[in-house]
């Protein structure tokens, strides 16, 4: 069972010298052999999910206490009990010791505490960036969900706090789970094979190389139950406009799968062709429904229409260019999704021998399922999409190919689909490898600098729709 200490913030010194004093022996007591953990997670204001997930597996040289600094709430209320159910169940419990600090000063607690060397951060995006750049000048590494910027000016700051972050040798990473769901590992491989794929085409304004497509939902189940979404989930000065959120995964995996390993300087190798915004509407039960909230928060009166609907400006749509190559991305959110179905991701990659797409809609049964298919017939295509798929077979066990009327598809054995709440562990193990070497891969902070800078300019350029 999760273990939450309820004493901290009370003032109680008395308490305070005893937990020391249990650390220290709990530290002289423990064998040469064992691994002495080096991490320590800090969380603040985890108002989002994600926080949650991040603990939902242990991870050897990480300390089972973690230090959460939030207000009292449903939130924290939220996360602590799924905190709880991942000890609780019988298959692999992860088991954290948490430690809250409720009180209204709780993040100036924790920067004058740092009782951890590792911050993380899900939720409310309003203040995100502050808490960035304030713990990186505090000494501390960020790991973060996205998105870390949500405006032009929180590009500024979060373009100083990585300065910063440099300058100190701390880590600034954001959470791209995206990476780890193996139709775009897959994809990423297929796009670097020449005899496959050819060469990626550049594309044209209206006619872009790179697709990739995400549609979302406001009322969903996350590790089994019904997801609760906090009013401010619809407030787009504190979540964000769509344009900025979830767009942040889709220009990540376009950088990442045409550019693997390579920098990304948006001051020169990018420019924006046009975007837009567009809202979804969101009636009053389904506002019920989805928070648990009656009534509108007087913050959201603003976006409220005279018939009580509520518009979201959550849907977004960018056309740019990176190196030349156009891209285009879009994000929808809907309230629900159809019967069996879940949030989908669609991806088009046009190279000069084939195009390479992810689909994930109904005829896939809404899993995401990975195709190729020549531009011309090629009698000795097959056999050479036979033999990439066998010279992966000892990292992708379970790989196979089967023809379809345009093209193949392949067959990604359930073995390998992990699925969205596990790649939080997987990204979560890569950032602490990062940690232990003490830098991160020369290109990974310019292109996160690039994909924010279009991000927030996107926003800043769009037209709404």
């Amino acid at each position: 069972m999760a273990q939450i200490s309820l004493f901290r913030g009370k003032g109680d010194e008395g308490v305070r010298a005893l937990r020391w004093l249990m650390v220290v022996f709990l530290v002289c007591s423990c064998g040469s052999h064992e691994i002495k953990p080096n991490v320590t997670f800090m969380v603040a204001e985890p108002g989002h999910f994600h926080a949650a997930l991040v603990l939902k597996s242990m991870y050897p040289e990480v300390d089972s206490t973690v230090y959460v600094y939030a207000p009292e709430g449903p939130e924290l209320n939220d996360f602590l009990q799924r905190v709880k159910d991942y000890a609780n169940r019988a298959d692999e419990p992860a088991v954290w010791k948490i430690n809250p600090y409720t009180r209204e000063d709780y993040f100036e607690r924790l920067l004058s505490e740092k009782p951890g060397n590792v911050l993380i951060l899900a939720g409310n995006n309003q203040r995100k960036t502050e808490y960035i750049s304030r713990a990186v000048g505090e000494g501390i590494h960020v790991f973060s969900d996205k998105p870390m910027a949500i405006n032009s000016e929180d590009f500024g700051l979060l373009r100083a706090a990585f300065e910063e972050a440099g300058k100190r040798g701390l880590l600034l990473y954001d959470v791209m789970t995206e990476r780890f769901e193996i139709t775009s590992m897959l994809q990423r491989e297929l796009t670097q094979q020449k005899e496959l794929f050819g060469e990626l085409i550049t594309g044209s304004p209206g006619n872009p190389a790179v697709i990739k497509e995400s549609v979302h939902h406001f009322s969903k189940y996350v590790s089994g139950s019904r997801l609760v979404r906090p009013p401010w989930f619809f407030d787009v000065e504190q979540e964000g406009e769509g344009i900025v959120d979830v767009t942040t995964h889709l220009i990540d995996l376009v950088h990442w799968t045409c550019f693997p390993d390579q920098v990304i300087d948006y001051t020169k190798d990018i420019a924006i062709n046009r975007s837009e915004t567009w809202n979804t509407p969101i009636h009053p039960r389904q506002f019920l429904e989805v928070t648990g909230v009656p009534a509108y928060p007087d913050y959201l009166s603003k976006y409220v229409g005279s018939d009580s609907t509520l518009l979201v400006r959550c849907n977004g749509s960018i056309e740019y260019v990176v190196k030349g190559v156009t891209a285009r991305i879009s994000v929808t959110w809907n309230y629900q999704p159809p019967e069996g179905g879940g949030d989908t991701h669609f991806s088009q990659m046009l190279g000069s021998l084939a195009r390479i797409e992810i689909r994930q809609g109904a005829d896939q049964r809404y899993k995401p399922e990975l195709y190729i298919i020549p531009s011309q017939y090629d009698p000795e295509f097959s056999g050479r999409l036979d033999s990439f798929v066998k010279g992966i077979s000892d990292r992708y066990p379970g790989l196979a190919v089967e023809s379809i009327q345009d093209g193949y598809h392949i067959l990604v054995p359930d073995a390998l689909r992990a699925g969205h709440e596990a790649h939080f562990a997987q990204v979560t193990r890569n950032f602490l490898k990062y940690l232990k070497k003490g830098n991160l891969p020369e290109w990974e902070v310019p292109n996160m600098l690039a994909k924010y800078w279009i991000t927030t300019e996107a926003r800043r350029l769009a037209v709404v729709r």
